[in-house]
């Protein structure tokens, strides 16, 4: 497994598990659980949650499944941008914890830029740090512009990481974000490195993926995976799945598929907004 850094002095495995939609169906549960906690098992411990998924229901079930594991996962969640004021963004933290049955959050995240000023969200989050509450901060959705105006705000500068949409048919960030992040000693973590599995259909990486003989989302997931400071969160939610994104960590693309993938999904020719799902 890989590892990228968080913060000036850890670093947590480049490919973890991602809770989106997950807890909202009860037939699923005991498979979710199961494959949270084999993810962990495989060294996929960041586990990304958030209190807007299922309002409440994701964390809930990544607080069951961490309950014995507590200390092997690192654990992500956020606050949604209406409660990101000072004293909103404590409560809700609060409540989180309380839904995770955990003490602490180990990088809790501003979801998206919000109407609150992003001074007011940082003090709330370094009050949760002083607290032992929250062990990291950062956000995620901002764009290159909100990150210039996040760096320059007092007490900006301990933000560790930006959660952003990205795999092979969301490259936009390789045009500004990437280099800034990397300029800036800052990791990115990427969102739906998948599509949400829309990816799996693309006809030219099924056949490219077959030639390589490993599965599509492997495929993908390598290619994520292949930029030293980027953390790739996938959901899974069976036993079957994550064992198999689990063996993408492995896979060290050559150059010439790494080409063979530019002119399936080119790189940007220029700057473009940031994409969001």
């Amino acid at each position: 497994m890989k590892f990228v850094p968080i913060g000036h002095d850890e670093t947590v495995p480049a490919l973890g598990q991602g809770t989106w939609f997950m807890g909202d169906v009860a037939d699923g549960r005991a498979d979710e659980i199961a494959a949270l906690r084999r993810g962990v098992e495989l060294g996929m411990k960041v586990i990304d949650t958030a209190e807007m998924y299922g309002s409440g229901a994701s964390e809930l079930l990544v607080g069951e499944a961490i309950a014995p594991i507590r200390d092997d996962v690192f654990l992500v969640s956020k606050v949604l941008p209406h409660n990101a004021s000072q004293a909103g963004t404590i409560k809700a933290c609060e409540q989180s914890l309380k839904r995770l049955k955990t003490d602490r959050i180990d990088l809790y995240l501003l979801h998206w830029r919000g109407p609150t000023d992003l001074e007011e969200t940082i003090a709330a989050f370094e009050e949760l740090k002083q607290a032992g509450k929250i062990r990291h901060w950062g956000v995620s959705n901002f764009d290159a512009e909100d990150m210039e105006e996040l760096l320059d705000t007092p007490g900006g500068e301990e933000v560790v990481t930006n959660q952003v949409l990205y795999n092979l048919t969301r490259r936009g960030i390789e045009w500004d974000q990437l280099p800034q992040s990397e300029g800036d000693g800052l990791s990115i973590m990427a969102y739906s490195p998948i599509e949400q599995a829309r990816l799996l259909a693309i006809a030219p990486l099924q056949n490219l993926a077959e030639d390589l003989d490993i599965t599509p989302a492997q495929l993908a997931l390598s290619w994520v995976l292949r930029n030293p400071t980027v953390i790739a969160i996938p959901k899974a939610g069976t036993l079957k799945h994550v064992e198999e994104n689990a063996r993408a960590a492995e896979i060290v693309l050559t150059q010439d598929v790494l080409n063979e993938l530019d002119m399936i999904f080119p790189a940007p020719l220029e700057a473009t907004s940031l994409e969001m799902l």
